[in-house]
């Protein structure tokens, strides 16, 4: 999944340089969404370990 999100991220920079901002606010978000979903589970994985 955080591999997922650096490759949006990826894109997005890549299509902002080329002046597609539609594509790269698209994709920034897609970004951003999975990066935090990422940071959720990981800490609720964590949390599992410790709990369990």
């Amino acid at each position: 999944m955080l591999y997922w999100a650096l490759v949006f991220f990826i894109v997005a920079v890549i299509a902002a340089l080329f002046g597609f901002r539609g594509v790269a606010s698209a994709t920034s978000k897609i970004a951003k969404f999975l990066f935090f979903l990422f940071v959720v589970l990981f800490v609720l994985s964590l949390l599992g370990q410790v709990l369990l």
